[in-house]
């Protein structure tokens, strides 16, 4: 499977990374992470070069050098150089490194660049300051799903599901006659649905002061390539603004692990009753019914009845609702065929 590599992924949430070595498999790849003292994160190959033995099953012995659990050589995960050889007179093969990616926390996130480090440039990652921002209340968490990460980015950019998937829950009746405005600007696109002058979702519902009163109801989504989605969704009353109802962020960060699994990070900011624990624990049940219960069981089923076949081979029957989704598809296509043709140029100049 081809990925886009010059992107940034969502690697980890910040708080999933100590100084122990961990890894986690990214678009094919095992990478590990260890957290440094002076607080920083480095990110690097998690196979030993010499008898592939996985580094995160080593141990610390210094401040970000981790010693293969094999045969004991040490490599220092910033650089990737190996620092300490205890065969022989111990000199370092130059082939004795391993990887290194630039690696940045940002909003309680670890994002990982996998590409050319000449083109990882921070100020390319997509904001999402408000995760944390003390002004909002930020819950996280982390999904693994057993399918390709493009048929979840599918399943949020086309919310036309909600009313039958989440009947009863995030679904209602004014979902259903809700218009759908899809545009894009440089390769970020947006998929919103306006659903005015109806019954609030049961879950909205709940969380609002004047329950069971009519509202104006909006779910907005904006995807940047290749996974990172942020839902900006709530309810008001009937012509009146935003701030006079209950609406937060609901950010999506879908990293492939590999052609067929995903893992699936999630938050939720909000910014009304930030110290109501009621809300956080409804939240949480929300999304463990909604995200871990629903979408998910769907999607992993998708996948397996794929059978191995792209969305494309298949030949989808296409409604008009399947505009956002299909949309981003696209964007992603023609990013990593750029990237490859690029690749191509460069290795065909230097030959």
């Amino acid at each position: 499977m081809a990925y886009l590599n010059n992107v940034w992924y969502v690697a980890a949430l910040a708080s999933e990374v100590g100084p122990k070595p961990t890894a986690r498999t990214i678009c094919g790849e095992s990478i590990l992470f260890m957290r440094k003292e002076d607080g920083s994160c480095v990110a690097a190959g998690n196979r030993c070069p010499h008898r592939f033995a996985p580094l995160d099953r080593g141990t610390l012995v210094g401040d970000g050098i981790v010693q293969c659990p094999y045969h004991g050589l040490q490599f220092d995960g910033a650089t990737g150089r190996c620092v300490h050889n205890p065969h022989g007179s111990g000199k370092i093969p130059e082939a004795a490194r391993i990887p290194s990616y630039p690696l940045v926390e940002r909003h309680g996130l670890l994002w990982l660049w996998l590409g050319d480090k000449a083109l990882a440039d921070p100020a390319t990652i997509p904001d999402f300051g408000f995760m944390t921002d003390p002004a909002f209340r930020t819950q996280t968490g982390a999904i693994h799903v057993q399918a390709n990460y493009e048929l979840i980015v599918d399943n949020l950019m086309d919310l036309s599901h909600v009313e039958y998937l989440h009947a009863g829950g995030l679904g209602s009746e004014a979902i259903k006659r809700g218009t759908i405005e899809v545009t894009q600007a440089g390769s970020t696109v947006h998929s919103n649905r306006w659903c005015p002058d109806g019954l609030a979702p049961p879950v909205w519902d709940a969380l609002f002061d004047d329950y069971g009163q009519a509202v104006d109801h909006w779910l907005n989504m904006r995807w940047d390539p290749p996974g990172v989605l942020r839902l900006d969704v709530g309810v008001a009353p009937v012509n009146a603004s935003r701030e006079q109802g209950v609406w937060g962020y609901f950010n999506h960060f879908l990293t492939p692990e590999t052609a067929t699994s995903t893992h699936y990070f999630w938050s939720v900011s909000r910014a009304f009753k930030i110290d109501d624990e009621a809300v956080d624990c409804g939240i949480e049940q929300a999304v463990q019914v909604a995200f871990v219960g629903e979408d998910v069981p769907i999607i992993e089923s998708v996948e397996r009845l794929m059978g191995g076949k792209s969305f494309e081979e298949l030949r989808p029957v296409l409604l008009s609702a399947d505009a956002g989704a299909l949309r981003a598809r696209r964007v992603l296509r023609q990013l990593i065929a750029a990237e490859q043709a690029a690749t191509a140029g460069r290795e065909v100049a230097a030959a």
